[in-house]
């Protein structure tokens, strides 16, 4: 006989079966690198073509009880912010245009760009760059703006240390040319960016990471929030405007922090004290 238990679990599961099927990078943990991987370097970037929008992937859905609502389309969008990578765990797995999920294939997930589409993606601490297609949801942990296949985050370097700062820009196939000469710093130095086995920390280069706590239309609710988050830390709390014409919009920002395990740690403290809905910014 069924009980309320066995009904409750059983839609516990279905659930989870349900944010499995929006795109591998749901689920971090257990996944890793592959044990023997093979010569990347010579694997090209993704050649951006013209693709029909599926619009099975452009209807709003929720993970972990957020609502995320697709973008309409690519165009002007360009964002910094923290990258992660996914691999062994989801290969073979149906991604959310129900391609399956292959490691060594220069692809991406992001929570809102249209699927598939086409994006750069520039380490800001080594000025790699590459082009990936983006046919996968995710990264729902964080504040992280993308996820790149394994293969993608070699190339670019943020292997050895799983996350690394970057500027997100969508492309079509009709404004960008790809160029085959494009430079690339030495090897050694991208090395050092992906390991950080020198005497200083990869990720403490190029542009400072802050925790963004709030957006608000009015500068009395972000002074107030300001001066509640100032009497719990010792970072700087501060505020950043943005004037547009129908009226400013003050975000509340704490930082900069030191490398994004910190901003990651600070995410955590704040979630103790009640400001739940954070996210990282690279500027």
């Amino acid at each position: 006989m069924m009980t309320f238990k066995n009904i409750k679990q059983g839609f516990v599961i279905a659930g989870l079966m349900l944010l499995a099927a929006c795109g591998g990078s749901v689920f971090e943990k257990g996944d890793s690198a592959p044990r023997n991987p093979p010569d990347l370097s010579s694997i090209p970037d993704a050649v951006p073509k013209a693709e029909r929008i599926r619009p099975q992937n452009q209807k709003s859905y929720v993970v972990f009880g957020r609502r995320y609502y697709p973008m309409p389309t690519n165009a002007g969008y360009r964002e910094k912010g923290i990258a992660s990578w996914y691999g062994k765990k989801f290969h073979g797995r149906d991604t959310a245009t129900g391609e399956p999920y292959d490691m060594y294939r220069m692809t991406a997930a992001h929570k809102t760009l249209p699927l598939p589409s086409y994006a750069e993606v520039t380490n800001l601490a080594n000025g790699r760059k590459i082009v990936v297609r983006v046919n996968d949801r995710g990264p729902f942990h964080g504040g992280r703006i993308i996820d790149l296949s394994y293969a993608a985050a070699t190339k670019l370097g943020i292997i050895g240390r799983g996350t690394g700062q970057v500027e997100v820009k969508a492309i079509n196939a009709t404004d960008y040319t790809v160029t085959q000469s494009r430079p690339q710093p030495p090897a050694a130095a991208v090395k050092v960016a992906a390991t950080g086995q020198t005497g200083y920390d990869a990720q403490r280069i190029g542009p400072g990471v802050y925790l963004q706590v709030g957006t608000f239309s009015s500068i009395g609710r972000a002074e107030d929030l300001k001066d509640k988050l100032a009497g719990h830390l010792d970072e700087t709390v501060f505020l950043m405007p943005v004037y547009r014409p129908q009226g400013a919009l003050y975000r509340v920002r704490v930082g900069p922090l030191v490398s994004v395990e910190a901003s990651e740690a600070m995410a955590a403290k704040l979630k103790s004290i009640g400001v739940a809905d954070s996210h990282a910014v690279v500027e």
